[in-house]
């Protein structure tokens, strides 16, 4: 398969180089066999003016040119008929090679005039058999410009191997789309709207009753008054590129198709057609003169498009030379069907055709590319050759096909050695075409019509895995003497451990409360879009009042808080770590450690009055045993989209991209007010399924290597004044990534909002400064904080207070 870069690009919107793109396409499984650049080889040739051509002294058939090539005037014998005083040409200094002749050029003399270069014909140059004179070029050609860039020869060829499975990238659109999967660009979706006709086709299809199953469905159009001639310059430079020689619009628009959109079609000359088209097999003792100028012999076992005067083309393999489109054509009939691969392969081999037709019929097509197929046609026919388009014909029915694969994250993970997080495995196949939809760990793929070789699970693996990276998976020594047992406890049971611990150590103590509770009151904690009530409730209850499964924990921990209070302990610190249900399901379960702090955050004291507990005590909870399970505290973002259970104003989020791992913040007042909490709650849930898995074997506790310095750090107050949407977690980071090899830590030390600000706020951040050899200059640390006064400004649009 060959296609240049910028027919990649007409799909991709990417900035990525040659060897970039070439990289990705071998790592994803498409391996590049070549690169070609003809600039390379061209490079030496520029646009030259011939400023003199006088008639060479010693011979009655050359000519002295003196040629100006930008940078000199080069003298150069010339024997063209066509070399003349003030034209332009393509100029080759002497020591090029010439690519049509493969001669490399040396400075002589000729008839004894010196000779230090050539004026070059197409032929020379590799461009066509012509060669009856030099190239002309137009007036306005810039002179001494290459003449690879003026004349778009400058465009990259890639040749990339496609394995029998990968009929999906017989098309350039299909590789774009691998591309886009793996993250080197963003896909453009192709133009497949509908175009009407403007009158009834006076042919339409048919298909006889033996060969239904064997053409599932052909559709097409009638196009009057079309006006055959050569192809556009775009689109004959891609067709040569790729190795095809242009022949006329019409035959160019389907071979172009066929490699753009990997959708083979093909266009009758209608007035050479008699009666309706009919796929039908042939008949003993047919036979048809194809577009290859070659005679075949049929027989009953091939699919053919016939009329009443036999046999028009080979259905799926090649189409005949008598109803061929010519430059006379004006009235065209157009041809888009679904064949069975398997008798389009059986044909092909019968009759020793291997056309790009066969190539992809018998790899096999996207059913619904028999439907866009013709919209595209007919978008090209008519803006290249112009006229009007019937409305469409068809006959038959396009498969519809309804292919549904789950995926399990445990199986992915066991097969390949990794962990690819759920949301991004169904990202991945999201960007691949796949219909996908999520619960918890599995993910059921729809797969699209043009991927006919996912089959199972494991396919959806190798999927996942190509774009994620084959390159991460590690390499695990296979032998018995090094292969270790499985462990007994899991990561996720140590998991659950440390959370406990790290909870206990903070002060809160640990409850073990029911797995049921009220209908009413799981209500107003449930997620309305995930929670079915009636899924939900239990058939044969302990209790009246414990009829439904939790969807969380909290709601029996503030009811143990206010019963405690009843009891004279105001201030609860409670914690649990157990299961949470959102459907009846296996994979309905989660695993969640959630907690409360109601009242005050300690006893009274004689030196400091204790405060309430807010928002940052549970968020300090949360982020405690975050860390202590293996999270990547350092990257988590804070959201403000806590759920309808937390104070609107005081909660948030902990996450990893839209992955959420924790809800902190204060009790909504509302419901604290319903069940009777008295004062201030703090409260969190923790979602221990969805902690990413640690990527080291020892469950991510190892210890990192202590690292100490020598040199005290510095430290450095800025106050900026930013909108007062932008979020002081935002302008930490910023300030904190301004230099990440010297700066170890950016914290807020104060806000401050006041009317004079209008709509602004001042967010005060210490940046602690850490040199590693050597004592820091006034110069040092004002260039550190330049580089933060302007990271910040570009990051949140923070300006510098003064």
């Amino acid at each position: 398969m060959k296609f240049t870069l910028s027919w990649l690009k007409d799909h991709l919107d990417t900035d990525a180089s040659v060897r970039e793109i070439a990289d990705k396409l071998t790592s994803i499984g498409l391996e590049v066999e070549s690169v070609d650049d003809p600039s390379a080889g061209l490079a030496p040739f520029v646009i030259g003016y011939v400023e003199e051509a006088r008639k060479h002294p010693n011979a009655d058939r050359l000519q002295v040119c003196m040629v100006n090539t930008g940078s000199e005037i080069v003298q150069v014998v010339c024997g063209a008929p066509n070399a003349r005083t003030g034209m332009k040409g393509v100029f080759a200094p002497a020591g090029s090679h010439i690519p049509g002749t493969g001669i490399d050029l040396k400075s002589g003399e000729i008839r004894g005039e010196a000779s230090n270069g050539m004026l070059c014909s197409e032929r020379e140059m590799g461009l066509s058999d012509e060669h009856d004179g030099i190239i002309e070029l137009a007036a306005d050609a810039p002179v001494g410009t290459g003449f690879a860039a003026f004349a778009g020869l400058d465009d990259p060829v890639f040749e990339i191997g496609i394995t029998p499975n990968r009929a999906d990238c017989l098309g350039v659109y299909g590789i774009a789309r691998d591309l886009a999967a793996a993250g080197l660009g963003t896909l453009k979706a192709p133009d497949l709207d509908r175009i009407d006709g403007v009158y009834d086709s006076p042919l339409t299809w048919e298909i006889a009753d033996e060969a239904v199953g064997v053409c599932q469905y052909v559709a097409g159009r009638h196009f009057r008054n079309v006006k055959n001639g050569p192809s556009p310059k775009w689109m004959q430079q891609r067709l040569k590129a790729i190795g095809l020689r242009p022949i006329s619009a019409l035959v160019d628009i389907t071979n172009y198709v066929t490699y753009d959109l990997g959708r083979p079609l093909h266009v009758f000359d209608a007035d050479k057609v008699k009666g309706n088209p009919t796929m039908r097999f042939a008949r003993d003792g047919e036979s048809i003169l194809a577009l290859d100028g070659r005679e075949y012999a049929l027989d009953d076992s091939m699919l053919v498009i016939a009329d009443e005067n036999g046999p028009e083309g080979i259905g799926g393999v090649m189409g005949g030379e008598v109803s061929g489109c010519t430059l006379e054509t004006t009235n065209v009939f157009l041809e888009v069907a679904l064949f069975d691969p398997i008798k389009v392969a059986e044909t092909g081999r019968k009759l020793g055709i291997n056309s790009d037709a066969r190539y992809r019929f018998e790899r096999g097509l996207d059913p619904a590319s028999a439907e866009w197929g013709v919209q595209v046609a007919t978008r090209l026919i008519l803006a290249l050759c112009g006229g009007e388009a019937s409305q469409e014909v068809n006959v038959g029915e396009v498969p519809t096909l309804d292919r549904k694969i789950d995926l399990r994250m445990a199986r992915l993970q066991r097969h390949s050695g990794i962990e690819v997080p759920a949301a991004e495995a169904e990202a991945i196949l999201s960007r691949l075409g796949f219909g996908t939809m999520r619960d918890g760990q599995v993910i059921t793929a729809d797969v699209p019509g043009w991927r006919k070789d996912v089959e199972t699970e494991y396919c959806l693996i190798e999927e996942v895995l190509r774009i994620y990276g084959f390159d991460k998976v590690p390499a695990v020594p296979l032998t018995p003497e090094t292969a270790l047992p499985t462990p007994a406890v899991s990561n996720e049971q140590r998991r659950v451990a440390y959370a406990k611990k790290i909870l206990a150590q903070r002060g809160m103590l640990e409850a073990v409360t029911w797995s049921f509770m009220p209908s009413a009151l799981a209500m107003k904690f449930a997620d309305e879009d995930n929670f079915d009530l009636a899924e939900m409730t239990l058939a044969n209850p302990i209790s009246s009042d414990l009829d439904v499964m939790r969807p969380s924990i909290l709601p029996n921990l503030i009811q143990a808080v206010v019963r405690n209070a009843d009891r004279g302990q105001p201030d609860g610190m409670l914690f649990e770590v157990g299961p949470a249900f959102r459907d009846p399901s296996p994979k309905g379960q989660d695993t969640v450690a959630a907690g409360i702090r109601a009242g005050k955050s300690g006893p009274r004291h004689w030196e400091h009055a204790p405060r309430d507990v807010d928002a940052f005590d549970a968020k300090a909870d949360a982020m405690a045993v975050l860390e202590a399970c293996g999270a990547p505290v350092q990257n988590l973002q804070v959201s403000t989209d806590a759920p309808a259970w937390y104070h609107p104003g005081r909660s948030g989020g902990l996450r990893l991209g839209p992955n959420v791992l924790a809800w902190f913040g204060e009790l909504h007042p509302g419901l604290a007010r319903q069940m009777d909490i008295k004062g201030k709650a703090a409260i969190f849930e923790i979602f221990m399924d969805r902690i990413p898995q640690p990527r080291s074997k020892g469950g991510g506790k190892a210890r990192p290597l202590l690292k100490t310095e020598n040199l005290l750090p510095v430290y450095r107050d800025f106050a900026f004044l930013v909108s007062s949407g932008t979020s002081a977690d935002a302008l930490a980071r910023a300030a904190a990534g301004a230099d990440k090899k010297m700066i170890t830590d950016a914290a807020i030390f104060d806000v401050y909002t006041g009317a004079e600000l209008e709509g602004q706020k001042s967010v005060a951040v210490t940046v602690t400064i850490q040199p590693t050899d050597k004592t820091l200059t006034d110069e040092d640390i004002d260039a550190i904080a330049g580089k933060i006064v302007a990271n910040v400004e570009k990051q949140t649009g923070g300006k510098l207070r003064v």
